[in-house]
């Protein structure tokens, strides 16, 4: 398999709800004016707690300096894997669960920590820049690593990291963080760009406005159902995340669904914000479920983690999760 080594240079920041309105010209741009940005990765991810955005440094650009912008003090890679193989069947895992043994399991274990983003297409992996040496070294022996370069995909140099380069040894890994299971089912999808325009104000209303009072036929938070969509514009693609709820708002034919039409219920990790120098928390959820066999998107935010998985293994992930947990806690 290959990995390749995407060229963008990303920022990870957070805006708080009560300043969205002081950036929302910024994204609308982002989000459905690609054209006027030479913005190539693009992310935008609303939870109860704040938006979560992901972008590259022209996309970064963008943003107004505010004291509701919250940035991670890193450059951020992605990585992505890619199977020699091309098409996937739907007997194949798919999400992180396809890469937990092979990539993230061994950042775990040489103390590299990750940034999930899962979309409908793909799952990139962001790792620190400054780790990117060791990452390298790390995944040499299992992967095929390659730099994307304007565009064209190349051998990554060998970062010459063998000098004192200790096998790590490989430790249980309980899950130590609290989780919880919103009530909400969950859809992964996505849409041909050319409708983006058709669909513009409806997505604004869903991006920035539709999370007050005003929403009709919604459920509280306090009833465990949770505020989460997430759209993703990268390089072309476009992957949306939202509840089945919000779905319904668009006509029909729009979105992209699988031939299953899976329903996805999520997993929420954390009770604390969780940072990002923590080591081993992706692989703490995903090992367990690719061992499980059962497939997994992987989103992690400023403040939490979440991972989806489909709707009638929810128990069973519960299940071998809570097996998992540290019985410290």
């Amino acid at each position: 398999m290959e990995l390749h080594i995407l060229e963008h240079s990303l920022k990870v920041a957070s805006i708080a709800k009560e300043g969205i309105q002081i950036c929302t010209h910024g994204l609308i741009k982002l989000a459905f004016l690609p054209s006027k940005t030479r913005c190539k990765f693009f992310s935008l991810t609303e939870t109860p707690e704040d938006y979560t955005i992901i972008v590259d440094e022209d996309g970064f650009k963008e943003l107004p300096e505010s004291e509701y912008l919250s940035v991670a003090d890193a450059t951020w890679l992605a990585l992505n894997v890619v199977s020699g193989g091309g098409s996937s069947t739907s007997s194949q895992p798919i999400g992180v669960t396809k890469i937990a043994k092979s990539v993230i399991a061994p950042l775990a274990d040489h103390n590299i920590s990750v940034f999930m983003l899962s979309t409908y297409q793909t799952d990139f992996i962001l790792v620190r820049e400054r780790d990117l040496p060791m990452v390298m070294h790390t995944l040499s022996s299992e992967f095929t690593l390659l730099r994307v370069v304007n565009g064209e995909t190349v051998a990554a140099n060998s970062t010459g990291v063998t000098n004192g380069f200790v096998k790590p040894k490989l430790v249980p890994r309980p899950i130590i963080h609290p989780l919880s299971s919103p009530s909400n089912m969950f859809c992964v999808t996505s849409l041909d760009p050319d409708t983006l325009p058709s669909v513009a104000t409806l997505l604004m209303d869903v991006m920035f406005y539709s999370g007050g009072v005003k929403e009709t036929g919604g459920q509280s938070e306090d009833s465990g159902h949770i505020r989460f969509f997430s759209f993703s514009l990268i390089e072309g693609y476009i992957s949306l995340v939202m509840d089945e709820q919000t779905t319904r708002r668009f006509p029909n034919n729009v979105l992209f669904t699988s031939a299953s039409g899976e329903l996805w219920k999520m997993v929420r990790i954390g009770g604390q914000p969780l940072g990002f120098d923590e080591c081993g928390i992706v692989a703490q959820i995903s090992e367990p479920l690719a061992t499980a066999d059962i497939p997994a998107y992987y989103i992690s935010t400023f403040k939490f983690d979440h991972a989806l998985v489909p709707e009638e293994n929810i128990q069973s992930v519960i299940g071998a999760l809570r097996t998992n947990e540290s019985t410290g806690q």
